[in-house]
């Protein structure tokens, strides 16, 4: 059985102090926790604060938001997976739709951060999704399976294993809609399906797909009930240590 992953991306938000207020917080109300795996993203200023207060806290992980292909050099404003290693940093989110929409980002440019990701022993979370428009035209399997095979391309079977794709709706990021249970888990089948198709049936089975866009604390519990729903990438509701202790108790409960 996939083990569910909860994921907070607190994107732009969250100086150091709240960042460890926030650990603390989240910890006693969490308790003890083994069968759910939990991963803070943090903006690049708050990780090694995280990373101290969560001190020796089990089975949760530490990612970063984004980060550049290349190990070194002149590149101002990028950060590399050794670095992010330099760390103890564990995962690392790629491809998430504000980057896709805001800074231009494309799969041929996901695609090698995804490679430089593994090199460095870090577990890439591959975001994928389709516009409102692209849904109403009909197009979401298309969109999907675009996305996938250009941003994962070239990956091996233990790599694609090592990797956790996140389903987010564009439509559905911070706007509070979101999508059905129905239809989140008609879009992971199918990214399921054309993992099978990439690699093998041992590999899809292994790969974990999170849902993504709204998640709440109210909404969590019937989204991760379905069958290829392995978790969620929270957003907004992450930065409420409450909520995101309630969303990951929710994954337990399926």
């Amino acid at each position: 059985m996939r083990k569910k992953i909860i994921a907070a991306n607190w994107k732009m938000n969250m100086t150091q102090a709240e960042s460890a207020r926030f650990v603390e917080s989240f910890l006693r109300d969490l308790g003890e926790i083994t069968d759910v795996e939990v991963v803070i993203v943090p903006p690049f200023t708050a990780i090694a604060k995280v990373i101290e207060a969560l001190g020796r806290a089990q089975n949760i992980k530490v990612g970063a938001q984004n980060m550049y292909w290349e190990k070194s050099g002149a590149f101002t404003g990028e950060i590399s997976a050794a670095l992010l290693r330099d760390l103890f940093v564990h995962y690392v989110v790629l491809g998430h739709s504000e980057r896709r929409t805001l800074f231009g980002e494309t799969d041929e440019i996901v695609n090698p951060k995804v490679h430089a990701a593994h090199e460095a022993t870090l577990h890439p979370i591959v975001c994928i999704g389709e516009t409102l428009e692209q849904r109403d035209k009909g197009n979401v399997e298309k969109i999907l399976s675009i996305q996938l095979r250009g941003s994962l391309a070239g990956l091996k079977p233990k790599e694609l294993q090592e990797t956790v794709i996140a389903y987010e709706p564009v439509w559905a990021i911070g706007t509070g809609r979101n999508a059905t249970p129905e239809q989140a888990q008609e879009a992971h089948a199918f990214v399921r399906k054309t993992l099978r198709e990439m690699a093998d049936d041992a590999t899809a089975e292994r790969v974990r797909i999170q849902y993504g866009g709204s998640v709440k604390p109210e909404n969590a519990r019937e989204l991760m009930s379905q069958p290829d729903i392995d978790g969620a990438l929270v957003g907004g509701a992450s930065l409420d240590p409450r909520s995101f202790v309630q969303i990951v108790k929710a994954a337990r409960e399926r």
